[in-house]
Order: structure tokens, then C-alpha cells, then sequence
């Protein structure tokens, strides 16, 4: 039989409960930002919410690739080429997490001054023709990485359009002509000095029809693709591309998919 004590009990625990609850719920419920006059726009420190990690740092689960250019370890994603390993033909490590269509990815990378990668996204696994047994090449959007910087910041769609945007433009890709230069944010050579010799920080965004390339916290290129056969999602992947030997190193892998 319930007594008067316990049924006074009960209501008490179920009130505490309640009310815990309504707490947490404030305390996670994002409140409506409300601007004064004086309000600008201001940098932040780390990430925004919502990034998870997609790099263990000492594994490449949740990776795939072939292993004889790409090892893990001590937080640095590897991927190498040399003298005995020489390839015909650009090969990728591929996130298997899934194939963004919005989002955002952070990422900090060094190569070596002759080395030549670049990080696929919205792209797709394809034949080689030169090296059948690649069963990692990849064509679609690139954020173009080289040691010499002649490339890096450019976006390069693999095996596809080829250069979509160069470093310093604003481009429009309509499908029916080559890209347009809509705008121009900087010099290309002057902006190559704003990229250094050891880590850079690379920060995509990415969403709909508009693909944001940023280095170091500066902004690189912008391409806005209208093409009807653009592709509107797809995988994430690095490459070590063709050439002489070389090496390029990932770390600090942060993806936030947006929808």
C-alpha cells in the first residue's frame, strides 16, 4: 500500500526530475542571437559546433586506400611516394564515412617542395585506363595542393572540367562555355606567399552550387557551378599524384555536415 510519505516522495523525485530536464533543455537550446548597432563580425577561436573528427590519428579505419602509399601514425596521415614505388597514374586514400553533399571539412597538410596532392570532395571512384589495378582513382572537385604552390587553393575538378577556379578568382561555370571571372580577390602570386613551407590549415565550405577554398584563414578561390551535370554529392579522398617521389602529410581531420 502506498502511503501518504511515499506518494509525497514520489512527487518530490518526479518534480526534481522535471526540472532537471528543463535545465538541460536550457542550457542546450540555442537562443536567437539578437544584433545591437554596435555588433561586427568577429573571428572566432577553434571550431564551431557540430565538427567530429574523421581521422583516429593512428589508423586508417574508416579509410580506404592502397597501403603501399598510405600509413597513419602519431596523429599524421601519410601518403608517399618513392624511388621504388614510382606510380603512372594518381591514386587516393578514400573516407568511407559516407558522401557529403553540404558541409564543412578542416584540415591541416605539409608537402615536400616537389610533391603534388589535393583534396577530392562531391567525387566518385572511376576506371583507370593507364594503371588498371588503381582501384582508387577518383574524378571530381579538388582543392589543388602542390610543394611549389603553382596550384594550391585552385579548384581542379579530376579527370573531369579540369581548372574550375584558379587562386584569387571568383568564377561562374555554366557547363556551356569555359569558367568566367566573375571577381578577383587577390593576386595569384602574391596569394601564394600567404602558404608556407611546413603545416597549413585548409578550411572547404561547401554548400549547393558554391565551393569555398580558404588557406591559413585566407580566402582562396570561390566557384559558383550552374553546370546541369555537376555532381551535387559524393566521397571525400587525398591523392599522391604522378611525378617524381614525394611525400604529403594530413592531420587534425574535422568534417561538419550540414542538413
Amino acid at each position: 500500500m502506498t502511503t501518504p510519505t511515499c506518494e509525497r516522495r514520489l512527487f518530490l523525485a518526479s518534480l526534481a526530475a522535471c526540472s532537471a530536464r528543463a535545465m538541460m533543455a536550457q542550457q542546450t537550446t540555442a537562443q536567437p542571437f539578437v544584433p545591437k548597432q554596435s555588433d561586427r563580425p568577429e573571428p572566432i577561436e577553434g571550431d564551431e559546433a557540430g565538427f567530429q573528427s574523421i581521422f583516429d590519428g593512428q589508423t586508417l579505419n574508416g579509410w580506404e586506400g592502397d597501403p603501399k602509399y598510405w600509413r597513419a601514425a602519431d596523429g599524421v596521415m601519410t601518403g608517399e611516394i618513392t624511388p621504388e614505388t614510382v606510380i603512372k597514374s594518381n591514386t587516393f586514400i578514400i573516407w568511407r564515412g559516407g558522401a557529403p553533399q553540404d558541409f564543412e571539412l578542416k584540415v591541416d597538410y605539409r608537402i615536400t617542395e616537389g610533391g603534388n596532392s589535393g583534396i577530392n570532395y562531391r567525387s566518385v571512384v572511376v576506371p583507370d585506363k593507364v594503371t588498371p589495378a588503381n582501384r582508387f582513382a577518383m574524378r571530381g572537385y579538388q582543392c589543388d595542393i602542390d610543394g611549389r604552390n603553382r596550384y594550391t587553393g585552385n579548384n581542379y575538378e579530376e579527370k573531369g572540367r579540369l581548372f574550375l577556379a584558379e587562386r584569387g578568382e571568383v568564377t561562374h561555370v555554366t557547363g556551356t562555355r569555359k569558367p568566367i571571372v566573375l571577381s578577383r580577390i587577390g593576386d595569384n602570386q602574391e596569394m601564394a606567399q600567404l602558404i608556407t613551407g611546413g603545416w597549413n590549415s585548409i578550411h572547404l565550405i561547401v554548400h549547393g552550387n558554391m565551393m569555398i577554398h580558404n588557406i591559413n584563414g585566407r580566402l582562396m578561390s570561390v566557384t559558383i557551378d550552374d553546370d546541369p551535370s555537376r555532381e551535387p554529392k559524393g566521397l571525400i579522398g587525398v591523392q599522391v599524384h604522378v611525378g617524381p617521389p614525394m611525400r604529403v602529410d594530413y592531420r587534425n581531420w574535422r568534417l561538419r555536415l550540414e542538413g
